[in-house]
Protein backbone atom coordinates (compact mmCIF):
# COMPACT_ATOMS: atom_id res chain seq x y z
CA UNK A 1 0.00 0.00 0.00
CA UNK A 2 1.36 3.48 -1.02
CA UNK A 3 0.95 6.57 0.51
CA UNK A 4 -0.68 9.55 -1.10
CA UNK A 5 0.82 12.71 -1.22
CA UNK A 6 -0.97 15.52 -1.81
CA UNK A 7 1.27 17.93 -4.25
CA UNK A 8 -1.31 20.63 -5.83
CA UNK A 9 -4.68 22.28 -5.03
CA UNK A 10 -6.59 24.47 -6.67
CA UNK A 11 -9.67 26.57 -5.33
CA UNK A 12 -12.55 28.54 -6.82
CA UNK A 13 -15.29 29.95 -4.46
CA UNK A 14 -17.25 32.64 -2.98
CA UNK A 15 -14.14 33.88 -1.29
CA UNK A 16 -12.52 34.19 -4.78
CA UNK A 17 -10.50 32.78 -7.03
CA UNK A 18 -6.77 31.42 -6.38
CA UNK A 19 -5.63 29.62 -2.97
CA UNK A 20 -4.18 32.32 -1.79
CA UNK A 21 -6.75 34.48 -2.29
CA UNK A 22 -8.88 31.53 -0.47
CA UNK A 23 -6.26 31.29 2.49
CA UNK A 24 -6.31 35.10 3.33
CA UNK A 25 -10.12 35.04 3.61
CA UNK A 26 -10.27 31.97 5.77
CA UNK A 27 -7.72 33.83 7.99
CA UNK A 28 -9.74 36.93 8.75
CA UNK A 29 -13.22 35.40 8.79
CA UNK A 30 -14.25 37.16 5.38
CA UNK A 31 -17.68 35.53 4.39
CA UNK A 32 -18.41 35.15 0.25
CA UNK A 33 -21.68 35.54 1.45
CA UNK A 34 -24.14 38.15 -0.68
CA UNK A 35 -26.74 39.20 -2.57
CA UNK A 36 -27.26 36.76 -5.51
CA UNK A 37 -26.20 38.23 -8.95
CA UNK A 38 -25.79 35.37 -11.19
CA UNK A 39 -29.86 34.94 -11.77
CA UNK A 40 -32.95 36.98 -11.25
CA UNK A 41 -34.24 37.17 -7.58
CA UNK A 42 -37.49 38.55 -8.70
CA UNK A 43 -39.49 35.56 -8.13
CA UNK A 44 -37.54 34.68 -4.91
CA UNK A 45 -38.12 34.59 -1.57
CA UNK A 46 -34.25 33.99 -0.44
CA UNK A 47 -31.66 36.34 -2.25
CA UNK A 48 -28.05 35.57 -1.10
CA UNK A 49 -25.83 33.11 -2.07
CA UNK A 50 -22.40 32.42 -1.90
CA UNK A 51 -21.15 32.95 -6.00
CA UNK A 52 -17.44 33.55 -7.09
CA UNK A 53 -17.33 37.24 -7.79
CA UNK A 54 -15.85 38.65 -10.50
CA UNK A 55 -16.07 35.92 -12.81
CA UNK A 56 -15.57 36.64 -16.31
CA UNK A 57 -14.79 33.29 -18.28
CA UNK A 58 -13.02 35.36 -20.77
CA UNK A 59 -10.09 35.73 -19.23
CA UNK A 60 -9.59 32.32 -18.82
CA UNK A 61 -10.98 30.94 -21.76
CA UNK A 62 -11.35 32.42 -25.73
CA UNK A 63 -14.98 32.43 -27.22
CA UNK A 64 -14.59 29.15 -28.81
CA UNK A 65 -13.95 27.05 -25.45
CA UNK A 66 -16.69 29.51 -23.68
CA UNK A 67 -19.25 27.90 -26.36
CA UNK A 68 -18.48 24.08 -25.03
CA UNK A 69 -18.16 24.70 -21.24
CA UNK A 70 -20.88 24.89 -18.73
CA UNK A 71 -20.11 27.62 -16.00
CA UNK A 72 -19.25 24.61 -13.47
CA UNK A 73 -16.85 22.82 -16.04
CA UNK A 74 -15.25 26.20 -16.54
CA UNK A 75 -14.65 26.59 -12.44
CA UNK A 76 -13.35 23.15 -12.40
CA UNK A 77 -10.97 23.62 -14.97
CA UNK A 78 -9.70 26.89 -13.43
CA UNK A 79 -8.91 24.90 -9.94
CA UNK A 80 -7.81 21.51 -12.06
CA UNK A 81 -5.21 24.52 -13.87
CA UNK A 82 -3.69 26.06 -10.56
CA UNK A 83 -3.16 22.78 -8.84
CA UNK A 84 -1.78 21.36 -12.38
CA UNK A 85 0.44 24.16 -12.00
CA UNK A 86 1.21 24.20 -8.54
CA UNK A 87 2.06 20.62 -8.40
CA UNK A 88 5.00 20.58 -11.78
CA UNK A 89 3.75 17.56 -13.65
CA UNK A 90 3.17 17.25 -17.14
CA UNK A 91 1.04 14.11 -18.11
CA UNK A 92 3.29 13.37 -21.24
CA UNK A 93 4.15 9.91 -22.14
CA UNK A 94 3.62 7.32 -19.65
CA UNK A 95 2.97 9.40 -16.87
CA UNK A 96 -0.55 10.53 -18.75
CA UNK A 97 -1.99 6.86 -19.05
CA UNK A 98 -0.96 6.25 -15.17
CA UNK A 99 -2.75 9.59 -14.02
CA UNK A 100 -6.53 9.25 -13.13
CA UNK A 101 -8.70 12.50 -12.90
CA UNK A 102 -11.84 11.50 -10.91
CA UNK A 103 -14.39 14.48 -9.83
CA UNK A 104 -17.55 14.64 -8.04
CA UNK A 105 -20.29 16.66 -9.26
CA UNK A 106 -24.23 16.74 -7.74
CA UNK A 107 -26.11 17.98 -10.51
CA UNK A 108 -23.57 18.97 -13.43
CA UNK A 109 -24.36 21.86 -15.81
CA UNK A 110 -27.53 23.34 -14.96
CA UNK A 111 -26.57 26.62 -16.41
CA UNK A 112 -26.82 25.02 -19.93
CA UNK A 113 -30.11 22.95 -19.05
CA UNK A 114 -32.21 25.89 -17.52
CA UNK A 115 -31.09 28.58 -20.17
CA UNK A 116 -32.53 25.50 -22.49
CA UNK A 117 -35.52 24.87 -21.04
CA UNK A 118 -36.36 29.09 -20.71
CA UNK A 119 -35.79 29.47 -24.24
CA UNK A 120 -37.89 26.08 -25.19
CA UNK A 121 -40.45 26.86 -23.06
CA UNK A 122 -40.55 30.58 -22.85
CA UNK A 123 -39.28 31.48 -25.74
CA UNK A 124 -40.78 29.19 -28.31
CA UNK A 125 -37.19 28.38 -29.56
CA UNK A 126 -37.24 25.69 -32.16
CA UNK A 127 -33.77 24.98 -32.18
CA UNK A 128 -30.48 23.67 -29.82
CA UNK A 129 -26.83 24.42 -29.42
CA UNK A 130 -25.57 21.56 -30.97
CA UNK A 131 -23.02 21.50 -28.08
CA UNK A 132 -25.94 21.05 -24.98
CA UNK A 133 -25.79 17.59 -24.15
CA UNK A 134 -21.19 17.50 -23.99
CA UNK A 135 -22.20 21.59 -22.27
CA UNK A 136 -24.62 19.92 -19.65
CA UNK A 137 -23.72 16.62 -18.97
CA UNK A 138 -22.78 15.36 -15.59
CA UNK A 139 -19.10 14.28 -16.75
CA UNK A 140 -18.36 17.21 -18.79
CA UNK A 141 -15.97 19.27 -16.62
CA UNK A 142 -13.52 15.84 -15.91
CA UNK A 143 -13.62 15.12 -19.94
CA UNK A 144 -12.18 18.23 -20.69
CA UNK A 145 -9.61 18.02 -17.63
CA UNK A 146 -8.41 15.07 -19.29
CA UNK A 147 -8.36 17.10 -22.79
CA UNK A 148 -6.90 19.91 -21.83
CA UNK A 149 -3.62 17.83 -19.86
CA UNK A 150 -3.38 14.60 -21.95
CA UNK A 151 -4.57 12.55 -18.82
CA UNK A 152 -5.46 9.09 -20.05
CA UNK A 153 -5.66 6.65 -17.36
CA UNK A 154 -9.19 5.92 -15.59
CA UNK A 155 -11.14 9.10 -15.64
CA UNK A 156 -15.07 9.27 -14.49
CA UNK A 157 -16.90 11.73 -12.79
CA UNK A 158 -19.13 10.74 -9.40
CA UNK A 159 -22.54 12.05 -8.05
CA UNK A 160 -23.52 11.34 -4.42
CA UNK A 161 -25.31 14.96 -3.82
CA UNK A 162 -22.92 16.85 -1.10
CA UNK A 163 -20.46 14.08 -0.74
CA UNK A 164 -19.76 13.85 -4.11
CA UNK A 165 -16.17 15.48 -4.19
CA UNK A 166 -14.84 13.63 -0.75
CA UNK A 167 -16.23 10.32 -2.73
CA UNK A 168 -14.37 11.31 -5.51
CA UNK A 169 -11.23 11.94 -3.50
CA UNK A 170 -11.87 9.06 -1.67
CA UNK A 171 -11.55 7.28 -4.76
CA UNK A 172 -8.70 8.81 -5.99
CA UNK A 173 -6.93 7.98 -2.91
CA UNK A 174 -7.68 4.28 -3.03
CA UNK A 175 -6.53 3.76 -6.81
CA UNK A 176 -2.93 5.85 -6.17
CA UNK A 177 -2.48 3.49 -2.85
CA UNK A 178 -3.38 0.39 -4.08
CA UNK A 179 -0.67 1.41 -7.13
CA UNK A 180 -3.40 1.39 -9.43
CA UNK A 181 -2.23 4.78 -10.85
CA UNK A 182 0.83 7.10 -9.92
CA UNK A 183 -1.23 10.31 -9.68
CA UNK A 184 -4.89 11.55 -9.67
CA UNK A 185 -6.54 14.55 -10.67
CA UNK A 186 -9.54 15.19 -8.47
CA UNK A 187 -12.17 17.23 -6.37
CA UNK A 188 -15.47 18.73 -7.13
CA UNK A 189 -17.25 21.64 -9.11
CA UNK A 190 -20.92 22.83 -9.07
CA UNK A 191 -22.42 25.91 -10.33
CA UNK A 192 -26.20 26.31 -9.38
CA UNK A 193 -27.40 29.91 -9.43
CA UNK A 194 -29.86 29.58 -11.98
CA UNK A 195 -33.65 30.41 -11.54
CA UNK A 196 -34.82 26.78 -11.70
CA UNK A 197 -32.35 25.40 -9.18
CA UNK A 198 -32.55 28.25 -6.89
CA UNK A 199 -36.83 27.80 -6.84
CA UNK A 200 -35.90 23.77 -6.26
CA UNK A 201 -33.65 24.46 -3.27
CA UNK A 202 -36.02 27.16 -1.74
CA UNK A 203 -38.79 24.69 -2.08
CA UNK A 204 -37.27 22.63 0.56
CA UNK A 205 -37.21 25.62 3.15
CA UNK A 206 -33.93 24.93 4.57
CA UNK A 207 -32.36 28.01 2.73
CA UNK A 208 -31.08 31.02 5.25
CA UNK A 209 -32.48 34.16 4.41
CA UNK A 210 -29.63 36.00 5.81
CA UNK A 211 -26.73 34.41 6.19
CA UNK A 212 -25.00 31.10 7.58
CA UNK A 213 -24.11 30.61 10.63
CA UNK A 214 -23.88 26.70 11.62
CA UNK A 215 -24.07 25.71 15.37
CA UNK A 216 -24.94 28.86 16.33
CA UNK A 217 -28.77 29.65 18.02
CA UNK A 218 -30.27 31.31 15.92
CA UNK A 219 -29.51 29.55 12.73
CA UNK A 220 -31.93 29.21 9.67
CA UNK A 221 -30.82 27.26 7.11
CA UNK A 222 -27.97 26.82 4.90
CA UNK A 223 -26.64 29.30 1.64
CA UNK A 224 -26.24 27.80 -1.55
CA UNK A 225 -22.52 28.37 -2.86
CA UNK A 226 -20.47 27.54 -6.01
CA UNK A 227 -17.63 26.75 -6.91
CA UNK A 228 -14.41 23.91 -7.23
CA UNK A 229 -11.57 22.59 -5.29
CA UNK A 230 -9.05 20.63 -7.14
CA UNK A 231 -6.04 18.28 -6.08
CA UNK A 232 -3.24 16.81 -6.99
CA UNK A 233 -2.67 13.11 -5.31
CA UNK A 234 0.47 11.08 -6.33
CA UNK A 235 2.66 8.09 -5.12
CA UNK A 236 4.92 9.68 -2.34
CA UNK A 237 7.26 7.89 -3.05
CA UNK A 238 6.93 9.35 -7.29
CA UNK A 239 6.69 12.79 -5.33
CA UNK A 240 9.91 12.83 -3.22
CA UNK A 241 12.10 10.93 -5.92
CA UNK A 242 11.33 14.07 -8.27
CA UNK A 243 11.66 16.28 -5.42
CA UNK A 244 8.05 17.84 -4.94
CA UNK A 245 6.90 20.39 -2.75
CA UNK A 246 4.41 17.82 -0.43
CA UNK A 247 1.36 19.81 0.67
CA UNK A 248 0.23 17.58 2.64
CA UNK A 249 -1.01 13.57 2.97
CA UNK A 250 -4.34 12.00 2.43
CA UNK A 251 -4.13 9.65 5.45
CA UNK A 252 -7.64 7.70 5.37
CA UNK A 253 -10.62 7.52 3.86
CA UNK A 254 -14.17 6.30 5.42
CA UNK A 255 -17.85 5.81 3.72
CA UNK A 256 -21.04 4.91 4.94
CA UNK A 257 -24.91 4.90 3.94
CA UNK A 258 -28.08 5.91 6.72
CA UNK A 259 -30.36 3.47 4.75
CA UNK A 260 -32.70 5.73 6.57
CA UNK A 261 -34.32 8.86 4.98
CA UNK A 262 -33.86 10.58 1.95
CA UNK A 263 -33.25 13.69 3.71
CA UNK A 264 -32.74 13.35 7.12
CA UNK A 265 -29.44 13.02 8.70
CA UNK A 266 -28.32 10.05 10.61
CA UNK A 267 -26.39 10.26 13.76
CA UNK A 268 -25.30 6.27 13.30
CA UNK A 269 -24.29 7.02 9.23
CA UNK A 270 -22.31 10.03 10.59
CA UNK A 271 -20.30 8.18 13.03
CA UNK A 272 -19.35 5.07 10.76
CA UNK A 273 -18.29 7.15 8.35
CA UNK A 274 -15.78 8.77 10.97
CA UNK A 275 -15.26 5.68 12.79
CA UNK A 276 -14.00 3.98 9.14
CA UNK A 277 -12.14 6.65 7.98
CA UNK A 278 -9.87 6.23 11.54
CA UNK A 279 -9.52 2.51 11.43
CA UNK A 280 -8.93 2.78 7.21
CA UNK A 281 -5.84 5.06 7.87
CA UNK A 282 -4.66 3.58 11.14
CA UNK A 283 -5.73 6.65 13.61
CA UNK A 284 -6.80 6.91 17.04
CA UNK A 285 -9.45 9.29 17.57
CA UNK A 286 -6.79 11.44 20.12
CA UNK A 287 -4.72 11.99 16.87
CA UNK A 288 -7.47 13.80 15.34
CA UNK A 289 -6.70 18.00 16.02
CA UNK A 290 -9.67 19.43 13.97
CA UNK A 291 -12.59 18.49 11.87
CA UNK A 292 -13.62 20.50 9.17
CA UNK A 293 -17.15 20.02 9.32
CA UNK A 294 -20.27 19.18 7.73
CA UNK A 295 -21.86 22.14 9.11
CA UNK A 296 -24.80 23.50 7.32
CA UNK A 297 -26.35 25.79 9.21
CA UNK A 298 -29.56 23.96 9.46
CA UNK A 299 -31.54 23.06 12.23
CA UNK A 300 -31.15 19.00 12.50
CA UNK A 301 -27.52 18.65 10.97
CA UNK A 302 -25.33 20.81 13.05
CA UNK A 303 -27.34 19.04 16.05
CA UNK A 304 -27.08 15.27 14.08
CA UNK A 305 -23.42 16.08 13.54
CA UNK A 306 -22.47 17.24 16.74
CA UNK A 307 -23.89 14.39 18.34
CA UNK A 308 -21.64 11.83 16.00
CA UNK A 309 -18.83 13.61 16.78
CA UNK A 310 -19.34 13.18 20.49
CA UNK A 311 -20.37 9.50 19.82
CA UNK A 312 -17.23 8.78 17.85
CA UNK A 313 -14.34 10.98 19.80
CA UNK A 314 -15.81 10.64 23.42
CA UNK A 315 -13.82 12.62 25.74
CA UNK A 316 -12.07 13.74 22.98
CA UNK A 317 -14.49 15.39 21.73
CA UNK A 318 -14.30 18.24 24.16
CA UNK A 319 -10.92 19.12 22.78
CA UNK A 320 -11.06 19.22 19.28
CA UNK A 321 -11.43 22.43 17.35
CA UNK A 322 -14.42 22.06 15.01
CA UNK A 323 -15.61 24.61 12.50
CA UNK A 324 -17.60 24.83 9.12
CA UNK A 325 -16.10 26.55 6.56
CA UNK A 326 -19.40 26.59 4.86
CA UNK A 327 -20.16 29.53 6.57
CA UNK A 328 -17.49 31.72 4.51
CA UNK A 329 -17.64 29.72 1.52
CA UNK A 330 -21.77 28.75 1.27
CA UNK A 331 -22.65 25.27 0.39
CA UNK A 332 -21.04 24.29 -2.87
CA UNK A 333 -23.04 20.80 -2.96
CA UNK A 334 -21.07 18.21 -5.10
CA UNK A 335 -17.86 20.88 -5.25
CA UNK A 336 -18.45 21.34 -0.70
CA UNK A 337 -15.86 18.32 0.12
CA UNK A 338 -13.11 19.25 -2.47
CA UNK A 339 -13.52 22.98 -1.08
CA UNK A 340 -12.85 22.28 2.36
CA UNK A 341 -10.40 19.49 2.01
CA UNK A 342 -8.15 22.53 0.31
CA UNK A 343 -9.59 24.88 3.09
CA UNK A 344 -8.10 22.42 5.73
CA UNK A 345 -4.89 21.86 4.09
CA UNK A 346 -4.39 25.74 3.92
CA UNK A 347 -5.14 25.73 7.29
CA UNK A 348 -2.58 23.63 8.35
CA UNK A 349 -0.20 24.44 6.02
CA UNK A 350 -0.67 28.06 7.61
CA UNK A 351 -1.03 27.55 11.25
CA UNK A 352 -4.75 28.91 12.04
CA UNK A 353 -7.51 27.17 12.08
CA UNK A 354 -10.67 28.60 10.47
CA UNK A 355 -13.30 30.21 12.16
CA UNK A 356 -16.95 29.24 12.48
CA UNK A 357 -18.35 32.89 11.11
CA UNK A 358 -21.71 34.88 11.93
CA UNK A 359 -21.69 32.63 15.50
CA UNK A 360 -24.02 34.19 17.44
CA UNK A 361 -24.01 32.41 20.68
CA UNK A 362 -24.25 28.73 21.70
CA UNK A 363 -26.58 26.22 21.01
CA UNK A 364 -27.09 23.75 24.05
CA UNK A 365 -27.50 20.92 21.57
CA UNK A 366 -24.32 22.30 19.46
CA UNK A 367 -21.72 21.50 22.50
CA UNK A 368 -18.22 21.68 20.95
CA UNK A 369 -15.53 24.21 20.58
CA UNK A 370 -16.53 25.89 16.69
CA UNK A 371 -13.72 28.15 17.04
CA UNK A 372 -16.66 30.98 16.64
CA UNK A 373 -16.16 33.82 14.51
CA UNK A 374 -12.42 34.46 14.50
CA UNK A 375 -9.69 32.39 13.47
CA UNK A 376 -7.19 30.93 16.03
CA UNK A 377 -3.79 30.37 15.74
CA UNK A 378 -2.83 26.26 15.99
CA UNK A 379 -0.94 23.75 14.31
CA UNK A 380 -3.08 20.82 13.05
CA UNK A 381 -1.28 17.71 12.46
CA UNK A 382 -4.30 15.59 11.53
CA UNK A 383 -7.59 16.74 10.47
CA UNK A 384 -11.09 15.01 9.26
CA UNK A 385 -13.28 16.59 6.71
CA UNK A 386 -16.48 15.71 6.29
CA UNK A 387 -19.13 15.46 3.79
CA UNK A 388 -22.84 14.07 4.86
CA UNK A 389 -25.32 14.03 2.11
CA UNK A 390 -29.40 13.72 1.13
CA UNK A 391 -30.14 10.26 0.78
CA UNK A 392 -27.35 9.04 3.76
CA UNK A 393 -24.49 8.85 1.67
CA UNK A 394 -21.06 9.92 4.15
CA UNK A 395 -17.85 10.54 3.32
CA UNK A 396 -14.80 11.53 5.12
CA UNK A 397 -11.29 12.31 4.63
CA UNK A 398 -8.12 12.36 6.84
CA UNK A 399 -5.23 14.54 6.03
CA UNK A 400 -2.05 14.59 7.64
CA UNK A 401 0.40 17.25 7.84
CA UNK A 402 3.60 16.92 5.73
CA UNK A 403 5.54 19.00 8.24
Amino acid sequence: MNRVAITGMGAVSALGIGTSVTAAALRAGTSGVRPIMGAPTDRLAVKVGAEVPHFEPGEYFNEKRISQLDRYSQLGLIAAREAIAASGLEFKGALGARTAAIVGSGVGGMGTLDDNFRRLYAENVHHFHPLTIPRMMISAAVSHITMENGIKGPAFTIASACASANHAIGVAFQMVRSGMVDVAVSGGTESVFTPGTLKAWEAMRILAPDTCRPFSRGRKGLVLGEGAGMLVLENFDHARARGALILGEIAGFGMSADAGDIVLPSLDGAASAMKNCLADGGLAPGEIDYINAHGTGTMMNDVTETRAIRAVFGGHADKLAVSSTKSLHGHALGAAGAIELVATLLAMRGGFIPPTVNFLEADPECDLDYVPNQAREGRIGVALSNSFAFGGLNAVLAVRSAS
